[in-house]
């Protein structure tokens, strides 16, 4: 949010500069980013004078330009200039950009040049309004009254001023301060805390009085709870014009665009006070009457931005007795607006439900300054006050007699919140204690009355505007901000309780371990959204679409459902990569999938149905060894892949015996597997499907393995490290070549042989596999590594025979495997 330095001096008087301005705020909670200094007008019109057109002629080899000769005051020849503007004529008074002046086509500046045009010399330009910034016309050159004094700074004569722009970073709760009085009133308690010189006031309405007691538009209020507040007012005999400078500088040097004089009363007024209003042209109100209520579901409305909207039964609208006008508290409609026709206004200002608006806002996809307010929290005690400002300010500007009395609907006030403040909770929560007055002192310049006090306790009366205030911890937040973070000193003791670790203690610990040991690995983190496409789970048969979780008001299409699988979003980041040309990439992510099950839901538990699971993913492509001088280039491949999920379940704690590869049929793998620990399935990984590669324009193969992070915390939480004495006795290493069906896979050759010798039996593994000549029909040979060691005795022929002759037997029984 931008907040001119000037404007916030209209209401409280203080000494600070801007940068001392902004090291303030960002200090009780404004944080503020940056501090710009600015002109109303882009390049602040240097170089500009107002000159005087003597002579103008048509240009000899045009049928379009003229040659002037143009007065500046400067005591000099007057200056020759070609220009094209068919309203240029001598005698007028316009305004001149000289030689080596810039002026701005958008944020690009143009230096005049001395120039030949068609044959004549040109030693300047004679501008019209969009050219210099001070408007949208392009239809002619600016022509001044004949009062515009010659060789007069075009800055001195549209009043152009500096100023500078805070750009004031609004957190979600702090609606109350998003508007110049809003931060000029924070301030304000800031420097009375801190002692400094301030006076703060905010704009009268006292000379506020109605014209004409009788008529009027009237109000109806059909749906209180969407609109707890309602007031309104006619004002007749307006004249829609341009606005007048000081008004369009206010709203330019916070980066709005001027429209005319009743819309930019509105917009000024929401920036002053932070109340949204919307003015209605009273032709366009049939009956006479603003009618508050929903229209049927699926009604068209066309709203400002000529879109035609489809609403739904629960948007709160703003209607005539005919029609809807506006969708209240977010967008306005085509044919409601004031035009340059309008000649009467009925002002709105009104308190609509929080949650009302910001549903209504996301349904649609907008996002308007008065949604933004709204949907926050706007100010229920403030609408009559806003009205009457905006009244005043439309008379003054743009004319007219107020008609008719104040139309304020308000069945059921909301009243101040009350709340407890315990001196003792102030002191435990902040560390310090902090004296009562200064408590007190800190609340009065907060709005928050002291309705009564005793020793222990204040009670307290919290301003409507403070939305955020409902608790006393809401209360000693707001004591802490102005009384300064850093006003709080630490102590030489140091207070603790003892702890234990909880899962959730351990969880961290094993995940920051496992991270360090893929990093030291070449892996990188990545972390990516929660809120995924719908489309990735179309027709997926692995992550069926149905058993996502749906988002009922999804900030855009491509984010509609929380993900099911860490996939697609490291799919997301290597397309990003290598589209930027990084090939070889290595990606981990730690991040949490969510999941929905029709079968679990239980009526009355309308979560039973939901689970969330904390995921691990792996993927990599590209080389593992790029080409180089010591080693010649290697791919990456899904054997890697395998080493890595290996060594992480090894330092989890898992033995070679305890874990088992299983394939598997999934729709995401070309080729994959499944991962087993104690029967029990704790993930998956492979080659990733050529059509899901497709679909992220990704054209070399990626492996992915994905396990379940809090099955395997579950599957280790039990177990226990124990340390022994390496074996003394030495290991014996034998080799089988097996003749076996091609459907056998080394798995089923690892499992069967796990299960005849598990006490021996201390590795396998394959180390050839051969497939062709010489080999029977549908048959292949792998050549098996068996290592034996008995860590209490020294193994003997006759042991190590008779336990390779028990796995080759259960192997030849179970998978129809024969020795070569």
């Amino acid at each position: 949010m931008n907040i001119s330095y000037n404007w916030l001096k209209d209401y409280l008087q203080f000494d600070l500069s801007p940068q001392e301005t902004a090291a303030a705020l960002t200090s009780i909670g404004l944080e503020t980013g940056s501090v710009e200094e600015i002109q109303t007008v882009k390049g602040g019109l240097e170089g500009l004078v107002i000159g005087e057109v003597l002579t103008c002629t048509h240009h000899p080899n045009s049928d379009h330009l003229h040659l002037t000769t143009v007065n500046i005051g400067n005591g000099e020849e007057p200056l020759k200039i070609v220009c094209g503007a068919p309203n240029v004529a001598a005698g007028q008074k316009v305004v001149v950009a000289t030689v080596g002046t810039k002026i701005y086509f958008g944020d690009e500046p143009v230096t005049i040049k001395r120039s030949k045009i068609r044959g004549e010399e040109s030693f300047g330009m004679i501008c019209a309004e969009d050219e210099i910034g001070i408007g949208t016309s392009h239809e002619g050159i600016i022509v001044l009254p004949d009062d515009a004094e010659v060789g007069m700074l075009a800055k001195d004569y549209y009043n152009v001023k500096s100023d500078f722009v805070l750009e004031v970073d609004i957190t979600p709760n702090r609606i109350d301060a998003a508007s110049h009085y809003g931060v000029a009133r924070d301030l304000a308690a800031y420097l009375k805390q801190s002692g400094k010189p301030f006076s703060l006031t905010k704009p009268s309405v006292d000379g506020f009085k109605t014209d004409k007691s009788e008529g009027g538009i009237d109000v109806v209020v059909e749906n209180s709870a969407a609109c707890p507040r309602y007031s309104g007012l006619t004002v007749r005999g307006v004249t829609v014009k341009e606005s007048p400078d000081w008004l369009k500088n206010k709203l330019l040097v916070i980066g709005l665009r001027p429209i005319n004089n009743i819309v930019d009363i509105t917009n000024f007024i929401l920036h002053e006070t932070g109340h949204p209003m919307h003015a209605f042209d009273v032709n366009y109100i049939e009956g006479n009457t603003v009618v508050v209520r929903t229209l049927p579901g699926k009604s068209k409305f066309l709203t400002l931005d000529e879109q035609e909207r489809e609403l739904n039964e629960n948007d709160l609208m703003i209607c005539n007795t005919k029609e809807g006008m506006c969708i209240a508290g977010v967008f306005g409609g085509l044919k409601s607006g004031v035009t340059e026709s309008t000649t009467d206004v009925f002002l709105e200002s009104a308190y609509f439900n929080p949650t009302w608006v910001r549903k209504t806002a996301r349904r649609h996809g907008l996002n308007t300054d008065s949604s933004f307010r709204f949907e926050r929290g706007a100010d229920p005690g403030n609408t009559v006050y806003v009205l009457k400002r905006a009244a005043m300010l439309i008379k003054e500007i743009a004319g007219g007699e107020i008609e008719g009395e104040i139309r304020d609907i308000y069945p059921v006030k909301i009243n101040n919140a009350q709340v407890v403040l315990p001196f003792r909770k102030v002191n435990s929560l902040i560390g310090k204690e902090i004296p009562k007055e200064t408590i007190k002192n800190i609340l009065q310049s907060l709005d928050i009355e002291t309705e009564n006090e005793s020793e222990e306790a204040l009670t307290l009366s919290i301003p409507t505007y403070r939305v955020d205030v409902t608790r006393d911890v809401d209360v000693i937040e707001e004591i802490l901000r102005i009384y300064g973070y850093n006003n709080v000193d630490f102590s030489d003791s140091l207070r603790a309780n003892l702890s234990y670790q909880t899962p959730t203690d351990r969880k961290h610990k094993l995940q920051t371990l496992i991270s360090e040991q893929l990093t030291a690995s070449g892996f990188s983190e990545i972390m990516n959204n929660s809120l995924t496409r719908k489309s990735y789970y179309e027709d997926n048969t692995t992550f069926p679409g149905e058993n996502g979780v749906k988002l009922l008001n999804p900030l855009s299409n491509d984010l509609g459902v929380m993900r099911q699988t860490l996939l697609y979003g490291g799919l997301e980041s290597i397309a990003y990569n290598r589209n930027r040309k990084h090939y070889d990439l290595h990606f981990y992510e730690f991040g949490n999938c969510y999941f929905f099950d029709t079968d679990r839901k239980q009526e009355g538990n309308i979560l039973s149905g939901y689970s969330e699971e904390t995921h691990l993913g792996l993927w990599i492509c590209g080389d593992s060894n790029p080409k180089n001088w010591a080693a010649p280039q290697t791919e990456t491949s899904v054997f890697q892949l395998k080493a890595h999920i290996e060594n992480i379940l090894n330092r989890l704690g898992f033995t070679q015996n305890q874990v088992t590869f299983e394939s598997t049929q999934s729709g995401i793998y070309a080729s994959g597997m499944n991962i087993r620990t104690f029967n029990r399935q704790i993930g998956s990984f492979g080659i990733i499907s050529g059509n899901i590669l497709k679909k992220f324009d990704i054209d070399t193969d990626v492996f992915f393995a994905e396990m379940s992070w809090d099955a395997l915390l579950k599957e280790t939480s039990a177990s226990e490290v124990h340390f022994s004495e390496i074996s003394r006795f030495p290991s014996v290493s034998r080799d089988l070549a097996l003749l076996v069906d091609k459907s056998v896979t080394f798995a089923a050759i690892e499992q069967t042989a796990k299960k005849a010798e598990r006490k021996l039996l201390q590795e396998l593994s394959l180390f050839d596999v051969y497939e062709g000549k010489n080999l029977p029909e549908g048959k292949k040979s792998y050549a098996v590594n068996f290592v034996l060691q008995d860590k209490e005795k020294t193994l003997n022929d006759k042991q190590i025979d008779a336990v390779m002759q028990k796995i080759q037997q259960n192997l030849e029984k179970e998978l129809g495997a024969l020795l070569r």
